[in-house]
């Protein structure tokens, strides 16, 4: 190994030191009560140093994000590595973001902070790039299942498959935070299952995409009607 690439390979290493330090500073903190300083010392660096890799705080916030990020998309990835259809693989997204919010819930919260749009004046264009660029990746892995789904007419044809991700997401991405910060109440006060509720609507969602065939076809996806 040349001299260059051992350089590459420590500079690589210390940022994964450093985003593992932010990493259990935010998990403990949240993002606003957490200091540059508490990261450079957790990561045993000095804080000149930890500026030497990332630029702000909100910078490293992302890196860290990313991390979670890579981790839903290797999740995405593997739920739909089988041999099943797209309306399978559809609900096996479902389940894997389920999943996800559920191993975990740290990196979950953390896309709180992305929907702060001064926090994101304050992040480089090089990190919003990064975020960018596999938030991409994600959508487009969901959008063409959809895209596969209308195209095999399962879906019907006036179905936007980034519309309809959207609407999926959504409806998950709201019903996992009332979970997450308010299940004790809607549990307790009114007697309702969340996580039922959840896959209950995303069902119904999905059946009022479905075409007549693909309702033939997957009975169990199909809510019958109230008489």
């Amino acid at each position: 190994m040349g001299i260059k690439e051992r350089k590459e390979r420590e500079k690589g290493a210390r940022r994964e030191e450093i985003i593992n330090a932010a990493e259990r500073i935010f998990f403990e903190k949240g993002f606003a009560p957490a200091t540059m300083d508490e990261i450079a010392e957790s990561a045993e660096l000095s804080k000149g140093t930890l500026y030497l890799y990332y630029k702000s705080k909100e910078d490293l916030y992302i890196a860290v994000l990313l991390r979670g990020s890579e981790i839903m998309y290797e999740m995405f990835k593997k739920a739909i590595a089988t041999d099943e259809n797209p309306i399978r693989h559809l609900f096996n997204l479902g389940e894997a973001y389920f999943a996800y919010f559920q191993e975990q819930r740290n990196y979950f919260r953390m896309y709180y902070f992305l929907e702060n749009p001064r926090i994101h004046s304050q992040v480089s264009s090089e990190m919003m790039e990064q975020c960018e660029l596999l938030d991409t990746r994600i959508w487009d892995l969901v959008v063409g299942i959809i895209r596969r789904a209308v195209e095999g007419g399962l879906l019907r044809d006036d179905v936007d498959p980034l519309e309809a991700g959207v609407m999926l997401w959504s409806n998950s991405n709201g019903l996992m935070r009332l979970i997450d910060r308010d299940e004790w109440a809607w549990t307790g006060k009114h007697g309702l299952n969340l996580e039922a509720m959840l896959r209950k609507a995303n069902k119904l969602l999905v059946q009022a995409m479905m075409t007549e065939k693909a309702k033939a076809s997957f009975d169990d996806l199909v809510t019958p009607a109230r008489p």
